[in-house]
């Protein structure tokens, strides 16, 4: 077990820390930087997706972070992973900690526990499906796959047109797919992972502060420059990221600032709020939940961790 390559995880709702810990620790330990959040993989919305700036950047390596093109319609999870495992296994190359930070959990999922083996969708369904009114889709997904209709919420656009699509076209639930997982790496590292869960309503304040930074900074100028680029589909789905449909209303006028930035704030608060719900419960119990957002403990903890044991 010791001799395991050892990986460090850092993960949470949006706005908690993690990139701020994440240098720190990369910075004591010869650490580098791997991005596991869906909005930062992509070039064109640095600001809006709060990724590291170019002087934290140049602080420790840093890698898959602005890498692809928001013209990419087909970036996936898998092609995510897949990447993820080339940059741990260079880290581990170069004698150096690799250390994931991020909040998408479908990534880390990935990763971690393998791909689920579900068949190419059928476009025709895809096309349908992507179609119609996400609350249509819900009332066919409580039809076809009432297990997973219960899991989302009816505005969850994304997971449940994935739900609904894979069971129309392998007649089977997600669910039964996502249990057949193969590839995971996660007995294959030494894992010393922590979930960042601080107070709520810390965490809300901080996320309508930083909302508003980005309004009052260069987030306009991001998605006018998004707009503007004509080879990006219009479901694209860096243009349903959160702050640019509310800034594109408001570019267009059709939402002034204070709406469109409500808007937006209101968002953020319900995507914080599924991930939060999703680390305290979904990560296995031997990760540590830190409501406390010490750095210092944080990184002798993580420390202490990389040197003694292996933790999945």
């Amino acid at each position: 077990m010791a001799s395991l390559p050892r990986l460090a995880l850092i993960a949470g709702p949006t706005a908690s820390g993690k990139s701020a810990l994440a240098l720190a620790l990369a910075e004591r330990n010869n650490g580098v930087v791997i991005n596991a959040d869906a909005s930062q993989v992509y070039a064109d919305l640095r600001v809006l997706s709060a990724r590291p700036t170019a002087a934290e950047e140049a602080r420790a390596p840093h890698q898959l972070f602005g890498h692809v093109d928001g013209a990419d319609t087909s970036y996936s999870a898998a092609r995510w992973a897949a990447e993820a495992r080339a940059a741990i296994a260079a880290a581990h190359a170069e004698g150096q900690l690799p250390i994931l930070v991020g909040g998408t959990g479908l990534y880390l999922r990935t990763l971690l526990e393998g791909i689920a083996p579900v068949p190419a969708i059928d476009p025709a369904v895809r096309a349908a499906v992507r179609a119609a009114p996400v609350a249509a889709n819900h009332a066919e997904l409580v039809r076809l796959d009432p297990a997973a209709a219960a899991r989302l919420h009816a505005s969850d656009t994304t997971r449940v047109a994935r739900a609904l699509e894979v069971i129309r076209t392998t007649g089977r639930p997600l669910a039964e797919w996502q249990a057949a997982r193969t590839g995971g790496i996660a007995d294959a590292v030494q894992l010393s992972a922590t979930v960042l869960l601080p107070p709520r309503a810390w965490l809300v304040e901080r996320c309508d502060r930083r909302l508003a930074a980005m309004f009052d900074g260069d987030a306009a100028v991001e998605v006018a420059a998004l707009l503007a680029r004509s080879d990006v589909p219009a479901d694209a789905p860096v243009r349903r990221a959160i702050g640019v449909p509310e800034i594109a209303a408001m570019l267009g006028g059709t939402l002034d600032r204070e709406a469109a930035l409500e808007r937006a704030r209101q968002a953020t608060r319900r995507y914080a709020k599924r991930q939060y719900t999703w680390f305290r419960h979904q990560p296995p119990p031997t990760w540590t939940r830190a409501e406390e957002l010490d750095h210092s403990s944080l990184i002798q903890l993580f420390e202490l961790k990389l040197r003694n044991r292996r933790l999945t």
